[in-house]
């Protein structure tokens, strides 16, 4: 199988949001977390963005020392769809923003086998909670691929975001599909993390508001892989 040139990253989480995404591109300290980017060695921008609908279904576990609420994952073997924003990247820069994604430092570890995952739809490169990548599918003729946790959304419990998170992922689908704030909601509320905590009124509030602060509590220790 030829070399992979170009891939659709497929963000579900915050990196839907252009300025959270380029932090992991560009590197730098980010106002919401504090936590400092190195960047990917080839800083450029998206050649191009586009939204689109992942088969399979959003839910949110574990808890990010950085947001201090659960993560974004998404569990390709239960339904959906979920709303997602594909970023059109370079391979390199794909592995230097999962290895950001691992807190690892870019260029350290082999770059992902890029011709196995299109072969097999699926590739385990680590044990842990965004080492597991997914062939999606493809837009305009190439790959679209996306990592997530090896588990099942049914295999953990659901943990709520924090609402700056939750409000990064909302507003970047907003941009991406020209939705308002309420049907953006629409598309999240159902999410495991996200029902029971908002109401769509609720959510649409959130999206529709300034961002919100990340709360300054003592760290939140990260489960290793988790």
């Amino acid at each position: 199988m030829s070399a992979v040139q170009r891939l659709w990253y497929a963000a579900y989480g915050s990196n839907t949001h252009p300025a959270r995404l380029a932090l992991y591109l560009r590197g730098g300290v980010h106002p919401d977390g504090g936590r400092e980017y190195p960047g990917c060695r080839d800083p450029r921008p998206p050649e191009r963005s586009a939204p689109l609908w992942l088969p399979g279904s959003l839910y949110f576990a574990t808890t990010s020392p950085v947001w201090r609420g659960g993560r974004a994952f998404y569990d390709p073997d239960t339904p959906g769809p979920t709303a997602a924003r594909a970023h059109l990247l370079r391979p390199g820069q794909f592995a230097d923003l999962l290895a950001q994604e691992m807190y690892r430092e870019p260029g350290t570890e082999p770059a992902p086998d890029l011709p196995a995952l299109l072969s097999a739809g699926r590739l385990r490169v680590g044990p842990g909670r965004y080492e597991t990548l997914v062939l999606t599918g493809e837009l305009d003729g190439l790959p679209v691929v996306t990592f997530t946790a090896p588990w099942r959304s049914d295999e953990v419990p659901a943990v709520a975001p924090a609402p700056a998170y939750l409000w990064r992922i909302g507003v970047g689908l907003r941009e991406a599909n020209g939705w308002d704030a309420e049907r953006t909601a629409e598309a999240l509320v159902g999410s495991p993390g996200v029902a029971g905590r908002w109401t769509r009124d609720t959510l649409t509030a959130l999206i529709a508001g300034p961002p919100p602060d990340v709360p300054d509590v003592p760290d939140v220790p990260d489960i290793p892989g988790g």
